[in-house]
């Protein structure tokens, strides 16, 4: 299994916090049954902890009409808003929260160039409320396809989710199912797509970042 890169930043201090406080666990209770269950305890947040950053493999099957998922989730939201930050118009908001058990990784959903991003500074409500759309901190990144059509993907913070990681920058080419950026520890991402697009997930739908087809356009 590999290691996210920001994975191998947070489990190194992540880890030496657990042995600390396992050691103080020990030689404070001694033998009693409390200490087990504590240390126990810490074993298993510590293998979390490495799970959270684990990296898949994934197979994108590049298709120039395609929008893939652009994370792991649960499809929570399938509306038409008023976008306001880049569109100025109706879009169709498809919205996947991230619970802290799902990898964490996003990747582009369409190929060709990064034509806006912008990352906004915010509140932490709970990721699965609407309003953490435009209140959250969040990073919009705007990908433009050789056709010439638009997506936005909105990566939000959550409650728990306290930093968005954002590997490209306006000008930037990529390739559908590329990572773009990450996300730590539970989240959300909204995709917005033309009024055109033909939908094709349901709300309670579990896509597959990098897999799942989320639309055509």
């Amino acid at each position: 299994m590999k290691i996210h890169k920001e994975g191998k930043k947070i489990i190194p201090v992540a880890v030496l916090i657990i042995i600390v406080l396992d050691l103080l666990i020990w030689f404070l209770l001694k033998q009693f049954l409390i200490s087990y269950i504590l240390i126990a305890a810490s074993v298993v947040l510590a293998g979390l902890v490495v799970y959270f950053f684990r990296v898949p493999e994934r197979k994108t099957g590049l298709n120039a009409k395609h929008v893939i998922a652009p994370a792991d989730g649960k499809v929570v939201e399938i509306k038409e808003v008023f976008e306001k930050e880049y569109f100025n118009d109706n879009r169709i908001q498809v919205s996947i929260f991230m619970s802290p058990l799902n990898v964490h990784q996003n990747r582009a959903p369409v190929s060709g160039e990064v034509s806006y991003l912008k990352h906004h500074r915010g509140a932490f409500y709970p990721a699965f409320v609407e309003k953490s759309s435009e209140l959250n901190e969040r990073c919009s990144t705007v990908f433009k396809t050789t056709a010439g059509t638009e997506v936005l993907s909105r990566q939000i913070a959550g409650t728990v989710a306290r930093r968005i990681c954002f590997y490209v920058k306006p000008g930037d080419k990529i390739i559908q199912g590329d990572e773009y950026g990450f996300i730590r520890f539970g989240s959300r991402v909204d995709l917005f797509l033309p009024l055109s697009a033909q939908v094709k997930v349901q709300l309670g739908d579990k896509p597959v970042g990098g897999e799942t087809v989320i639309a055509e356009i």
